[in-house]
């Protein structure tokens, strides 16, 4: 009985196949025209090191022909001795030549192809750029620098060398690379700073303590793959200095006061009696007795004062004094007295975390347009400056022309606006470094010369100047000024900068660098 059934149903079928109409009459099941062409380091630019390989592909449909062209002499292809020309949808090459190559396809299809969504004609020719580099490799050359930043003495780059400089003393590393570095990561031993990430062709790097150093620098690059370590073991011998010891800052740090000298300082010299630190706040003196005077466990050069029973705030206006006793560099140079020493307190950085260029090491004047409200406030120039720097190689220079002034903004490569993050709810300490060239000559009765950091969204248009340049402002000099603030609420924010010269008959000209928002501490 099964067999008969299992017949009836196949009849059936047959039948009911035969009565329906093609589900697919009418419609057109030719193959499409479609370009799709690929490369292996297509989403690295077509990046290889030499003798690095490179695929080529061909999956585009409806193709009837196709001959990709090599230059001459540049490429090994895979399993065939024409080097020059191939018909393969898929090329295996080795790129043996240094420099940009172009590769070309000539496709034949069909019917008119489609390039993405765009159609075109039967012929499509298509070109590919191939930037073929070197291993990635080092050559440094190191100096050192004279007293009037011209190149010295230069350095013996051998293991063992043990060059001697003197404590305090500056020492230029010239960079050559090959191979397109990415990334470098300098490990400075006994050098201020001891760590570097800068890509820079030459880095100063000053020698506070006394002893004996090595040095290493590692370049690479992710895509091609590449690394090259240049490295020498003993390569400074860190003397002791005839030279006169500078203070070079003084900073807030974990709520006591940092003295930055200029080279590594004698912990048995040190007396807490021979400092006296001023606190003022909200006009009010703050009594102060310095009970601790230590050179810092890590950073030799730095001694860190700790006061009685008492911390500083951000809020406070803080000076040091030094009457002269027996503090001496550990080569045994006794230190001058200094009067009244502002401290500056460096918190956090939170522009550090995006991509706000706080110090102009990376943009460029474009990055800093001028935002369009009218005269007075298009009188002015701005551009990035290597002629002074407070921290690494450049700054913003900026020229008010006489009652004039300037606003700016910071944006990216399309003029959109950089932000920071901030919280509603905290104070923060809004930082720049300055250095004046001229003040010009603004009557001392009128209003003086500002620069002010106003944010948006919710501009707080009471912001106080940042700082004002009064007529016995500091010139020729790094000057640090700084501003309390609160933002309206939680978010981005970006800065319009603003300068003010109104009422000055002649033009001022400064340079600024390291712009700061760090969250601050209040004195309650």
């Amino acid at each position: 009985m099964k067999k008969y059934i299992y017949i009836i149903k196949l009849m059936m079928v047959a039948v009911m196949l035969q009565s329906c109409e093609d589900p697919y009459e009418g419609i057109n099941l030719e193959e499409a025209n479609n370009q799709v062409i690929f490369t292996s380091e297509m989403d690295f630019e077509n990046t290889v090191q030499i003798n690095g390989e490179l695929a080529f592909g061909d999956v585009s449909s409806g193709v009837v022909s196709r001959t990709w062209t090599f230059p001459e002499g540049v490429v090994d292809i895979e399993g065939s001795d024409n080097d020059v020309t191939s018909t393969e949808a898929t090329v295996k090459t080795i790129f043996k030549m240094l420099g940009e190559h172009e590769v070309k396809l000539h496709q034949v299809f069909k019917d008119n192809a489609f390039v993405g969504l765009e159609q075109r004609g039967k012929e499509l020719d298509t070109t590919i750029v191939v930037k073929v580099l070197g291993e990635v490799n080092l050559a440094v050359a190191a100096n050192i620098l004279n007293s009037d930043g011209t190149l010295g003495e230069a350095l013996n780059l051998q293991d063992g060398a043990l060059n001697e400089v003197m404590a305090g003393s500056f020492i230029r590393y010239t960079v050559t690379s090959e191979g397109e570095p990415a990334q470098y990561q300098w490990n400075l031993d006994g050098g201020d700073p001891p760590y570097s990430e800068e890509l820079v062709e030459t880095l100063d790097v000053r020698y506070k303590k006394v002893g004996e150093f090595d040095f290493e620098l590692i370049a690479s690059r992710n895509r091609p793959q590449g690394e090259f370590v240049f490295a020498v073991e003993n390569l400074l011998k860190i003397i002791p200095s005839t030279e006169p010891v500078s203070l070079e800052g003084v900073q807030e740090r974990a709520g006591g006061i940092a003295l930055n000298f200029s080279r590594e300082m004698n912990g048995n010299s040190l007396d807490p009696a021979d400092f006296t630190v001023s606190i003022i706040n909200k006009d009010t003196p703050i009594s102060a007795t310095v009970i601790s005077a230590q050179v810092d466990p890590v950073e030799g050069n730095f001694v860190n004062l700790t006061l009685e029973g008492q911390e500083i705030y951000n809020d406070d206006i803080v000076t040091v004094s030094y009457t002269k006793g027996a503090m001496a560099t550990a080569d045994g140079v006794l230190a001058d007295s200094f009067e009244d020493q502002s401290v500056v307190f460096v918190g956090e950085n939170i522009l550090k975390s995006g991509g706000f260029d706080y110090s102009f090491e990376t943009s460029l004047d474009s990055n800093w347009p001028y935002q369009w409200w009218g005269a007075p406030w298009d009188m002015y120039t701005f551009k990035i400056s290597a002629a002074q720097a407070y921290d690494g190689k450049k700054s913003g220079l900026v020229t008010m022309r006489p009652a004039g002034g300037m606003i700016i903004g910071h944006t990216d490569a399309n003029g959109t606006p950089i932000t920071f993050q901030a919280e509603a709810g905290k104070t923060y300490e809004i930082g720049v470094w300055v250095y004046v060239e001229s003040l010009g000559n603004t009557a001392s009765d009128a209003i003086q010369p500002d620069l002010r950091f106003y944010w948006n969204p919710g501009t707080d248009w009471a912001v106080g100047p940042n700082p004002e340049f009064t007529n016995d402002f500091e010139v020729g000099k790094w000057v640090y000024s700084s501003t309390l603030v609160k933002f309206p609420s939680t978010g981005n924010f970006n800065f319009n900068i603003r300068g003010a010269n109104q009422n000055n008959p002649s033009e001022i000209k400064f340079y600024m660098d390291n712009i700061s928002v760090s969250e601050a501490r209040l004195r309650q």
